[in-house]
């Protein structure tokens, strides 16, 4: 069976560590790249929901790594200050899951 795991802030942390899920929390977001490139290799992951300021500061290479890869599935973690770029991973991670682009509109 394949954990959930969480990659986020410490205010964060405590509301995923209550719902029973592994937690792993990160002051700066320069330190994403470093965890999560260890993160997607490792065998027992499924799904690695990270913070979305997090994904923002990933470098390029693991942020192409992370679209290729079928699992673990990385999902974003609202931080309460959306940027378009976030979007629009979500919108390519169900592209690529479905075969087909769903637009929500509020």
């Amino acid at each position: 069976m394949y954990k959930c795991m969480v990659v986020t802030d410490p205010e964060t942390a405590i509301g995923f560590r209550l719902a029973g899920l592994e937690v792993i929390e990160l002051t700066d977001p320069g330190e994403a790249s470093a965890l999560l490139s260890s993160l997607l290799y490792r065998d027992d992951t499924g799904i690695i929901a990270i913070n979305e300021d997090f994904i923002a500061a990933l470098d390029g290479k693991i942020m192409e790594r992370v679209e290729k890869t079928y699992r673990p599935i990385v999902l974003p973690i609202p931080s309460g200050k959306s940027t378009g770029e976030q979007e629009n991973y979500i919108d390519r991670l169900l592209r690529k899951a479905i075969g087909y682009n769903i637009v929500v509109r509020q």
